[in-house]
């Protein structure tokens, strides 16, 4: 089955593809599928925003349509970066911005949480939610060379999702968890 992902974002694609391909699922980017836009994110939840990606592509391509819309959602910062997560700073800093504001806030205060709501849009046109949550905590340092965005500040058990092998990371990440409600959903209507 051929899944266009409402986005170009090699990160974001090689995760998809990582964990979808052993379904028999083929994911392409938005680009491959001839979907040349930047949908504007405008709404105030994951779920809008995801809505508005997918809705987006699929309109051109009138294929099944798989958009996420994660972040990051920080206790001692009241939710943030959560939907800004992407625009919390310029690319290369986000990182440095969390720990920042993080600097004076003890261990047990530290609690964070990364989001990722997955809209599905089948060939019915009708759009579907699957979101997952992975819980941890804001370290101190950056740590780890894996992983992207603020995998390297997010701590999860011991370790940093930067400092998790990809495969390992795979299982237990938000997207994960998302995908996985999402296989379930597909395998349900296939069967």
């Amino acid at each position: 089955m051929k899944i266009i992902l409402a986005s170009n974002n090699k990160n974001k694609l090689r995760e998809i593809k990582d964990m979808l391909s052993p379904y028999g699922y083929e994911v392409i980017s938005q680009a491959e599928a001839g979907a040349d836009i930047e949908a504007e994110e405008t709404g105030s939840t994951f779920e809008e925003n995801a809505e508005i990606k997918a809705r987006a592509v699929y309109d051109i391509c009138h294929t099944p349509v798989i958009a996420d819309d994660s972040g990051l959602t920080v206790d001692a910062l009241f939710g943030a970066p959560g939907i800004y997560s992407a625009r919390y700073a310029e690319p290369g800093k986000r990182c440095l911005r969390i720990l920042d504001e993080m600097k004076d806030i003890p261990e047990e205060k530290r609690s964070a949480k990364f989001v990722c709501v997955i809209c599905y849009i089948g060939e019915d046109g009708k759009s579907r939610f699957f979101r997952g949550e992975c819980s941890g905590k804001i370290g101190y340092e950056k740590r780890g060379e894996n992983g992207f965005g603020y995998d390297p500040i997010f701590v999860y058990d011991t370790r940093t999702f930067a400092e998790l092998p990809s495969e390992e990371k795979n299982r237990v990440s938000h997207r994960a968890n998302a995908l996985a409600k999402f296989e379930e959903f597909i395998k349900g209507n296939t069967d």
